[in-house]
Formats: structure tokens, sequence, C-alpha cells
């Protein structure tokens, strides 16, 4: 008995009627059984037929092959074809998708939060502990320094235990620290701070690659885009939430109880939250639904071999120049806004002395702004697919909202630098689930966690080095200069973006060729043929 050829068993899906002419012979009804039926659904039905089990060699056993020049071929197919009501053609997206992108997008609005609300009210921390304003901004960069070295593993534990396990590890790290943090409320207890800051860094190096693989996994076709840009929105949403509220709760003083009290106030609503979103995670997430939502996934489910080896797929993914070219301009283009971000509040109150709230706001403003524009670019690639093109006219913008935003901040206007600042923030931070959706693209069917996870090694990267180097600019030499500086490395990333070219690998594999055509109507016609297989005739 040789292996049975995973087409059929992924494939057949005649009716009786289909399967009369081979069965009357039983000597040629296995080799028929091949050939005759390889454009059809993936329906078991000949064994549901009564006539199909009549010989031994009619019966067919999901080892069996008919076809020798399929044996390659079954070697990489066996397992998922084998995965009883989980039939691989079955398209079918599921109800929870919401519900699990929903909750992602909490947590990672929770851990966002807690990156930024030290930078938000730098001055405030300096007072309070009695440390540099640099200090304060490692707070910040650390997030950015922990991803660098965390990335390959957690990409490595991502295929190794699946989405679930990733997204509870990263949930209750965040938790961790979160209450970690609840034990610096002390002027001389800045390291205990800084020890929680680091554990919610390292639960950033599981949340930021998980949008684009949450939005693969779960959402068909004409969703993944919105759906990573929801996943994205939550992570803009906590950096929102982070510039606004600080400055609200703590107000600057030089009562240092005062100060104590209304920081502990913080601290506690951010531990409540991150430990409610984690018993939420634990209650609402699955590894993946019951069905693939689209085409591409469920050639992914087929395709891929269990033992594929880890390093091939990086060795793979870095020989694409498309994607390397993709991984720089998207490092500066996120970089900037890192840096942007963390500097933010030094470079408002330089020039607007006592307008804490006011730089929250402006904070605010960039990242709402940056929010609806990746909604909308979502949606509109959902609608277009033209990725290549939308993503050079967002950079493009983007360079001309930095340029913009350089000029008007020191002129005195605050409601200006409102303006210019929310358009700018339209642009870089809409910029974000585009690099994320593209980079999908352009490395089908590698790991949507490992295309994402390069991306974000190359932000961090870019992040710490403009951070540093703006910070110390800016001390020097003002915010316009510092500002120039990082308008020139978003030309070049605008630049770049030109040679990107737009090979779209999962949009090739999810159009429907003739053959997926007729397979589709013949599931149609055998619907309401007999499907299941009891074990005792298989």
């Amino acid at each position: 008995m040789v292996d049975e050829d995973p087409n059929l068993a992924e494939r057949d899906g005649s009716t009786p009627e289909q399967e009369s002419a081979p069965q009357a012979d039983p000597g040629l009804s296995t080799h028929l059984g091949v050939s005759a039926h390889l454009g059809v659904s993936t329906h078991l039905s000949v064994s549901a037929h009564p006539s199909g089990s009549a010989h031994p060699s009619v019966s067919f056993h999901p080892s069996v092959s008919a076809n020798p020049s399929s044996s390659a071929l079954a070697g990489t197919l066996a397992q998922p074809c084998i995965s009883g009501p989980e039939e691989l053609g079955v398209i079918k997206v599921s109800k929870r998708r919401w519900v699990v992108v929903l909750v992602f997008s909490c947590y990672s609005m929770c851990n966002a939060f807690q990156w930024i609300q030290y930078s938000s009210i730098n001055n405030i921390f300096t007072n309070f502990y009695g440390v540099s304003a640099f200090a304060i901004d490692w707070l910040s960069m650390c997030y950015m320094l922990a991803y660098i070295p965390l990335l390959l593993p957690v990409a490595w534990m991502l295929e190794k235990f699946g989405l679930r396990t990733i997204a509870l590890t990263g949930s209750a790290l965040n938790c961790l620290g979160a209450w970690v943090k609840l034990g610096s409320l002390k002027p001389h207890l800045f390291p205990v701070t800084v020890l929680g800051q680091v554990i919610c860094a390292m639960a950033q190096v599981f949340i930021l690659g998980m949008p684009s693989r949450i939005a693969s996994i779960w959402f068909g076709a004409n969703e993944v885009s919105t759906a990573c840009s929801i996943a994205v929105f939550g992570n803009q949403l906590g950096i929102a939430i982070g510039f606004l509220v600080p400055p609200v709760l703590v107000p600057n003083s030089k009562d240092r109880d005062f100060l104590t009290y209304r920081i502990s106030i913080m601290f506690y609503m951010i531990a409540g939250v991150a430990t409610l979103l984690f018993i939420l995670v634990i209650i609402v997430f699955k590894e993946k639904p019951k069905h693939p939502p689209s085409r591409a996934q469920s050639l992914i489910y087929s395709l891929a071999p269990p033992d594929t080896l880890y390093l091939n797929s990086i060795v793979r993914i870095f020989k694409n120049l498309n994607f390397v070219l993709l991984v720089i301009t998207y490092g500066l283009n996120t970089g900037v806004f890192y840096a942007l971000s963390t500097l933010l509040n030094r470079m408002v109150i330089m020039h607007y002395p006592g307008e804490e709230v006011n730089a929250g706001r402006i904070g605010l403003t960039i990242v709402i702004a940056g929010m609806v524009g990746a909604m909308i670019s979502g949606i509109w690639l959902d609608r277009s697919k033209t990725y290549k093109e939308t993503t050079l006219v967002v950079y493009i913008m983007t360079v001309v909202g930095m340029v913009v935003y350089t000029a008007t901040l020191n002129l005195g206007h605050l409601w200006v630098v409102f303006l210019t600042a929310g358009t700018l923030g339209f642009f870089m931070t809409g910029y974000l689930p585009l690099g994320f959706e593209f980079a999908v693209e352009l490395t089908y069917p590698e790991s949507e966690g490992m295309s994402s996870g390069l991306l974000n090694v190359s932000a961090q990267v870019f992040g710490i080095i403009f951070t540093i180097s703006q910070g110390q600019i800016i001390e020097h030499y003002g915010t316009t200069h510092g500002n120039i500086f990082l308008c020139v490395f978003l030309t070049l990333g605008a630049a770049l973006t030109v040679f990107i070219k737009a090979d779209l690998r999962r949009q090739n594999a999810n159009k429907e060729t003739p053959e997926n055509k007729l397979q589709e109507e013949e599931e149609k016609d055998t619907s309401k043929a007999p499907t299941a297989v009891t074990e005792e005739r298989l």
C-alpha cells in the first residue's frame, strides 16, 4: 500500500454519480480516482458512499496514494490534509476575529502608554527623582534598546509556540512591569522604576510585531489591511493617552509629597488596567480560527512544512532586495517619530515655558491625527491594493509636514504648532500600518511576525540614534537644527522608497484562477453530498 495523493484528500468532492464509473472496475478505481477529480473540492465523499469500500483497493485511507508522481508533494501536505472538520478548502472568517484584535489593541495601548508616560512630563520626573533629562530619556529609549536583541528569540517563539503563547507572555510582562513601578514612589528609588520600565520594554517585543500576524491569521483578504490598522491603532492610542493624561494627573510642583501622591494614582491606574487586560487575554485569545480566512492563509497551512528551518526563513527574507529597502525606509520614518515623541516635551518647553499640559496636547494631536491617517490608509489599501503608490505618497507628505513643523515651532503661536503637528502626525504615524502590510506582501509566504519584527528592529535602531543625536543637537544648537537633522533623513527615506518594486505576492496568491472558480462551482454542486468519514470507513 503506497501513500495517497494528498490533493485527492483535499479536493475530492464528487457526487455518487461521478464515482460510479471508476468503481465498476476495482482494479482501476484507485488510479482513476486520482486522475479524474483533480479540480474537485475538499470533501471525502468517496468513503461515505456505500460502494466506495466494496473492495479493499478502493478504500481511500489518508495514508494511501495511488499516484506515485505526487509523493514529493505528499510529504509537504500530508499533515494538514487529515485535519478532519478543519478542511483546508473551507475559506471562512470567524466571528471571534474582532474580539481578538480589540483585546490585542487594548493591551498594546496599555504598553504604549507606559513607554511615553515619563517623557511626556520629562521635567517633572527629572525634579522628582533628582536625575538628568537624559536619564529620563533612557526610560523611553530602553524600549527601543530591548527590542533589538530580543526580536529573534521572540520571533522563534512565535513560530514554535504560536500566537496565544506570545499574547499571554506579552500581556503578563506588561502587567508585571506596571506593578513593579509601584515600588518606586520615593525619590531615591529611581532604579526600581527603571526595572519596571525594562520589564515593560520586554513586553513590547511580544507586542509590536503582532498586528500583521493577527490580521493574516484571523481576517479575510479584503480585511487584512483594515485589521492591521486597528491593531496599530491601539498602540497609537496608548501613546496619545500617554501624552494627555500624565500632565493632567501629575502637575508641576516642588512639593515632593504631593508629586508622590499624584504619581501613585497614575501608577495604580495603569497597573489595574494591565491586570484586567491580562485576564481578558487568557479568556479571549485563541491560537487561530477553525478555518483559514483567505486563500493565501490556506496555502500557508497546506504548503508550510512543520520542520521549516527558522534561519532559512531569515536568509530568504534578507535576499529580498525590496524588503531590505523597506526595512531601511520604515526605520527612518518610525525612528524620527520615536525621537520626536521622546523629545517633544523638551522642545515645546524650550519655546513655551510652563506649557507642560499643552506639550502633552500637541503630542496627543500628532497621534490622534496619525490614528485617523492609519485607518484611512488601511481602508484604502483594502480597496485599491496600491501599496507602493500609497506608501510613497504618504512618505513624501511626511517630509513636507516635518519641514512645515520645523519652520513654525518657534513662531510663538501655539495654535499654529497644533495645526502643523497634527498635519505631520496624520502622515507620519499613518505610515506605520502601511509599512507592516507592504512588508507582508513583499515577503509572503514567510512569517508575518518575522517581517514585522525586522521592520521594528530597524525602527528601534534609528530611534535610539535619532533620539540621542537630536537631544544633543537641541542642547547645543537649538530645536531648529535638531528638526532639520530629522528632515534630512526623512528625505533620504522618501528617495529610497521610489526604488521599492510592488511585488505583491500575497495578493497574487489570493487572486482567483479559472481552476479556483471551477473548484468553487463544484463545491456548491456537491455541498449536499455526505462528507462525514467514519473511522470504520477509513
